[in-house]
């Protein structure tokens, strides 16, 4: 296994046992920083092993951090142009 697979399962690791204790703000700013590690991670494990385990890393990390995924859908949708009604 390639380093940047490994970091990338610690990574998913780290994610899901933090997700397990409570947290006050619900583990946003946790999110924050693994959001911000996340990137270059799926980058560097893209960029070593190809896109198809690129994908499949960025599958977990969504399924792992759904809210922002979910929040920036919410906020994409708002901003777009409403049709005019007929």
């Amino acid at each position: 296994m390639s380093l940047p697979v490994i970091l990338g399962l610690l990574w998913l690791i780290a994610a899901n046992v933090v997700a397990m204790f409570p947290s006050r703000d619900n583990h946003w700013r946790f999110a924050y920083v693994m959001i911000a590690l996340g990137i270059p991670l799926l980058g560097w494990v893209t960029w070593a092993n190809g896109p198809l385990i690129g994908l499949v890393f960025m599958a977990a990390g969504c399924s792992v951090l759904r809210w922002p995924i979910i929040y920036l859908g919410r906020w994409l949708r708002a901003r777009r142009p409403q049709e005019p009604a007929e």
